[in-house]
């Protein structure tokens, strides 16, 4: 007796795997303005920190005492929110700020809370390093052509309304 043949089903056709580098560009102008946007932004940040290092307090540190500087005073809970870290991180940073002097508790008026704000050395420091950073800047921004600093006056105003909207 011959054999009995089979009929093969065709396997599934299955999409091919597309590395990253393989991907196409941006399709869209809005795409790339974007991406542009996002890798300056962090750039910019990168190079203002250099001069974070004079004021003698980690990144972490100094930007949650920003937050308490320049945003009001805070519960534990809500710091960590603003700085997108977990309530145990943020007591590990807010009790490197209290050792420094740099930030104080008090309870609140019911006692059930305990909010936390910078002490005048931190809100000096924190001042101190914001005036570093914008003199950086400003550095810069003085050896622009006037039609350039223009520009990056019209330039601020669309990314605040960008920053609004996110």
């Amino acid at each position: 007796m011959p054999p009995v043949k089979h009929k093969k089903t065709p396997a599934p056709k299955a999409f091919p795997a597309v590395t990253a580098a393989e991907q196409p560009p941006p399709s869209s102008t809005a795409t790339q303005v974007a991406d542009q946007l996002h890798s300056t932004a962090i750039h910019l940040l990168r190079r203002l920190r250099i001069r974070d290092r004079e004021a003698g307090v980690g990144p972490a540190q100094l930007s949650a005492l920003s937050v308490l500087v320049f945003g009001g005073p805070r519960s534990l809970g809500e710091l960590a929110d603003a700085e997108q870290v977990r309530p145990p991180t943020m007591s590990r940073i807010v009790a490197g700020l209290q050792r420094a002097r740099l930030v104080r508790r008090h309870a609140t008026d019911d006692g059930r809370r305990v909010r936390l704000e910078a002490s005048p050395k931190g809100v000096s420091l924190m001042w101190e390093a914001r005036k570093r950073r914008v003199e950086s800047l400003a550095k810069v921004v003085h050896g622009l052509p006037e039609n350039e600093r223009e520009q990056l006056r019209n330039a601020l105003t669309l990314l605040q309304q960008v920053m609004r909207n996110l």
